[in-house]
């Protein structure tokens, strides 16, 4: 015998059922967000037309469009792109990363992740007046350069990730990964030293691995000419073009020298321009000295780029990605 629910109770369930799916899908649709684009190193800006071209658009591409340190030429870091606040909507807030200045009675401002794309970083600056928000600008300006520069060391490090290449050899020998991509092939492995490079167009970018005693950096308390040192030494191993030529570090200027962490570590960085001696071939390198006290050393990575007469900041960024991806084995 078929029994069938009264009218009443049916319509109650039919109602309840489409209750239901609308509540999922509300929820499906609050929680999506698009997926952020842009090129690596690009910021845009969100401002009037007017204050771009005044003194608060000065100071953000003093900040923001400032030269790249230990490059042979000037490049900024970061290439703005400026948005009306008018057009700021659809496609263009999809911008991974983005810099919006609004006049408010309240100064100060707010970090935005993922608000209309995911991954996302925005900046929200806010002031009475153009004085207010240039002083918001310049109190924050490390804080803010520090964030963007992590998302993007991120997303440099997502993609590299969807094609990596192997680092077995590696982590046996110095005890050592890093997550570079495939592209790169191993050109020389031998004593635990480890030179990997990868062809570009008109030039290469090339990648060093290896471990000195802790002497090697910290004797005489020099660092930077015990770097420059070491870098020499290892340099010879770096042929030129031609007979008796190698890699060196410049001679006319010191590199500069900063202080650092990588993996939970103690590290020196060190920015400068590489050259070969007797030959006119130079281009700029990134080192990181990486104290490991557990085993009495120092593993030193580098990154370096030719590319003749070309733009290097997104090539050395790379590099930085790479070398800063270093994870020690226990």
């Amino acid at each position: 015998m078929q029994y069938t629910l009264p009218k009443t109770i049916s319509a109650s369930l039919l109602a309840l059922s489409v209750l239901l799916i609308c509540s999922c899908n509300d929820n499906k649709t609050s929680a999506y967000k698009a997926e952020s684009s842009g090129n690596l190193n690009q910021l845009s800006i969100v401002i009037t037309n007017e204050n771009w071209q005044d003194s608060i658009g000065e100071k953000i591409r003093e900040i923001f469009a400032a030269d790249v340190d230990g490059l042979p030429q000037q490049e900024p870091k970061y290439a703005l792109r400026q948005i009306p606040p008018m057009a700021f909507s659809g496609f263009a807030r999809k911008n991974r990363t983005f810099l919006k200045i609004e006049k408010s009675k309240k100064t100060g401002h707010q970090i935005l992740l993922d608000s209309f794309a995911k991954p996302q970083l925005g900046i929200a600056i806010t002031g009475s007046n153009q004085q207010t928000i240039i002083e918001e600008l310049e109190q924050n300006k490390d804080s803010f350069l520090k964030k963007l520069h992590d998302t993007e060391l991120k997303e440099k490090r997502r993609r590299m990730s969807k094609a990596p290449k192997k680092v077995d050899v590696l982590k046996k020998s110095i005890g050592v990964s890093m997550l570079f991509p495939s592209a790169y092939r191993y050109a020389k492995q031998e004593d635990n030293f480890f030179w990997m490079r990868k062809d570009i167009r008109n030039g290469s970018m090339e990648l060093l691995v290896y471990e000195v005693p802790k002497s090697t950096i910290e004797k005489n308390g020099n660092v930077i000419a015990n770097v420059i040192k070491m870098r020499d030494s290892v340099g010879e191993n770096i042929p030129g073009p031609t007979e008796d030529t190698h890699m060196i570090t410049e001679e006319a200027y010191a590199p500069y020298l900063f202080e650092t962490e990588i993996d939970g570590k103690f590290a020196y960085e060190i920015k400068g321009t590489w050259e070969v001696k007797g030959f006119f071939m130079a281009g700029p390198f990134l080192t990181y000295a990486i104290r490991d006290d557990k085993n009495d050393r120092y593993v030193i990575l580098e990154g370096f780029v030719f590319k003749p007469s070309s733009s290097k900041r997104n090539q050395m960024f790379e590099i930085e990605a790479i070398l800063r991806s270093a994870k020690f084995q226990d």
